[in-house]
């Protein structure tokens, strides 16, 4: 069957409604012997996609309080779901469904729909949001997704494979930035280099300036150039340019400022001088 479903525009922010089983990510992460799941890896994901919308979480919150507060903190809705006891299995599943429905229904101005789970009870979800145009992100774990609703979603994302971008992110950085910058410079080039990384995962391109300000201020919403002694976000990227953590260069049409390079530079090669031709052997 053909999928009707196609991504936003990249250049129109998206609007992310986020559905978190929770039973079966915490069961992930019981087999796999892991400490546990941390759901701000996940939203520091999801911000890059866009502006997120709605974010409720389903489980028997009794039993999972130590998720309780971190999930509050990041203001998702946490649903109730009491496990029943003649069966052994709660209806967090019905509940999830019934809820991403609606809202594909009643909100069409969210666009993108998450699945955080790998249970494959959810792919007939995933087939009807798709039918109804939107775009689905699944979200779970390696050892308990399964590949039919992996294979379903338009695209997934492993739980795993953030942690080893979070890894390789903060190895940038520390390589990037001079230990002798002042914290908050380093502060406000952290921010800077993780945007760049964040619209280039999302296969932008081009990087304009003002995307790159849009994704700062999806991952720190308070952020304001000027806290960091800059007047404007333009003298930010011209000083981070200046300490050669970037490239810019205008944009020929709007004239606004483009970063072409981020992090390391590549080697050059060395220049090699040519050697003056030998001259002939005399004759004797």
């Amino acid at each position: 069957m053909a999928n009707n479903a196609h991504p936003p525009d990249r250049d129109r922010e998206r609007s992310l409604a986020v559905f978190i089983d929770l039973e079966n990510l915490a069961m992930g992460f019981q087999n796999q012997r892991k400490t546990k799941f941390d759901i701000q890896k996940v939203l520091e994901r999801l911000v890059e996609k866009g502006k997120l919308i709605v974010k409720k979480a389903y489980a028997d919150w009794s039993r999972y309080q130590a998720y309780t507060v971190p999930f509050h903190e990041s203001a998702i809705e946490l649903i109730e779901i009491p496990r029943r006891s003649q069966t052994g299995k709660n209806s967090a599943d019905i509940r999830l469904v019934v809820d991403a429905m609606d809202l594909s229904w009643s909100k069409p101005h969210v666009d993108t729909f998450v699945i955080v789970s790998g249970d494959s009870d959810f792919s007939p979800l995933v087939s009807k949001l798709k039918e109804n145009g939107k775009h689905v992100i699944g979200l779970g774990m390696k050892g308990s997704t399964s590949e039919l609703l992996r294979d379903n979603c338009d695209e997934f994302i492993y739980y795993e494979d953030l942690e080893r971008q979070e890894e390789a992110e903060q190895k940038q950085v520390a390589t990037n930035l001079s230990a002798d910058l002042p914290d908050r410079k380093r502060e406000l080039y952290s921010l800077l280099l993780e945007a760049c990384s964040a619209l280039t995962r999302e296969n932008h391109e081009v990087l304009y300036a003002s995307m790159i300000k849009d994704t700062i201020k999806r991952k720190k919403p308070s952020f304001d150039e000027t806290y960091y002694g800059f007047r404007s976000f333009t003298h930010v990227l011209e000083d981070a340019d200046n300490l050669a953590l970037i490239d810019i260069e205008r944009n020929p049409k709007s004239g606004t400022y483009v970063v072409t390079r981020f992090g390391e530079r590549p080697p050059t090669k060395p220049v090699v001088a040519e050697k003056p031709p030998t001259p002939p052997p005399r004759k004797p």
